[in-house]
């Protein structure tokens, strides 16, 4: 937990900026000095925003107020990116931020695919800093932005047809097929994704579905460290997303965890069905380090994909994910040199 304000004022400092740069590719500051707070690097958070600052674009215009009757309407539209954020502004200044959250999970779950799984990775780092600390003005806007992003960038699928699956997740990614075309971009390439593993479908149980959760986004991140060649920047949300799921479940009713678990299986094998390569390779981490040298790597190198994977390999906390991390730093090309 931050106790020196500084993700307060760098989240004021982020909110007159919108959420994307260019009409669709994001804009991860809000995630990165989170996970910086969170790990004790807060003396880092502004020299790291100053360098990230040329990705910033600033905050849209609005058209008309989104509201409890037009909602549907607007849900997935990104130019009511504006109307979004400010309606969620609106009911968390109403109401407590865990009664948003969980009126809007349900409806915003089917659409964590928009914004190429983004917005729910902002709103599972938004939702960590309010379960760990207090609730702040900047803390709730963050929160606000994120589901407004969320609701913005909303993109279902159709439900991928169930493929012969196995009992770990591990095992599960292992048997998810590679798309026969890997070319275009993530909108381009999941609707090609029609077909996935069935992993976890019988879980009824909550605290088994968190438990399989936690197993998922062990095994996404272990499997970066020999897949993440495949995209080195891409494949991080096979871990990511179904992160910030976990990391949101607090905060929710048990009722909500199952079908959570079920989203949060049907992201991650998409994405690694998307961007796997055809074959793993052997990665050695170069010796063994603590976890806060590995973060710390992560933060010379100063890509905001490597520190968010970096982010959820603490959370994993093994050395496989350590050796994950380690292999985002090395796959990655650092800011400004491209």
């Amino acid at each position: 937990m931050d106790t020196t304000g500084t993700l307060d004022e760098a989240l004021q400092r982020l909110h007159t900026f919108g959420p994307e740069r260019l009409g669709r590719l994001t804009n991860h500051a809000p995630m990165a000095v989170e996970a910086l707070t969170t790990h004790g690097r807060a003396g880092a958070v502004h020299r790291w925003l100053d360098l990230y600052a040329r990705k910033l674009e600033d905050f849209p215009a609005g058209s008309e107020p989104v509201t409890a009757v037009n909602w549907p309407s607007a849900l997935g539209d990104p130019r009511r990116t504006a109307d979004w954020i400010d309606c969620f502004g609106r009911e968390l200044a109403e109401r407590p931020w865990r009664e948003v959250l969980t009126e809007w999970w349900p409806r915003l779950l089917p659409g964590l695919y928009g914004g190429s799984t983004h917005p729910v990775i902002r709103v599972g780092h938004a939702v960590r800093t309010l379960l760990a600390g207090e609730a702040t003005e900047p803390r709730l806007a963050e929160l606000g932005h994120g589901l407004g992003y969320w609701a913005a960038r909303h993109r279902p699928i159709a439900a991928p047809a169930p493929l012969p699956g196995s009992g770990s997740a591990a095992a599960a990614l292992d048997a998810v097929r590679p798309l026969a075309a890997q070319d275009g971009g993530f909108a381009d390439r999941l609707p090609r994704v029609t077909g996935l593993p069935v992993w976890a479908a019988t879980v009824t149980d909550p605290d088994e579905a968190r438990r399989r959760l936690g197993e998922l986004v062990r095994a996404a991140t272990h499997r970066y460290a020999t897949h993440g060649h495949g995209e080195e920047t891409m494949l991080v949300h096979a871990a990511t997303a179904p992160n910030a799921v976990l990391r949101s479940m607090p905060a929710l009713p048990r009722a909500l965890w199952v079908p959570s678990l079920r989203a949060a299986w049907t992201v991650s094998a998409a994405v690694t069905a998307m961007y796997a390569p055809r074959s793993p390779v052997a990665y050695a981490p170069p010796g063994p380090l603590t976890p806060d040298e590995v973060f710390e790597r992560a933060l010379a190198h100063g890509d905001e994909h490597v520190i968010k994977l970096a982010d959820t390999a603490l959370d994993v906390g093994d050395e496989p994910a350590l050796a994950a991390a380690l292999r985002a730093v090395d796959l990655s090309e650092p800011p400004g040199l491209g």
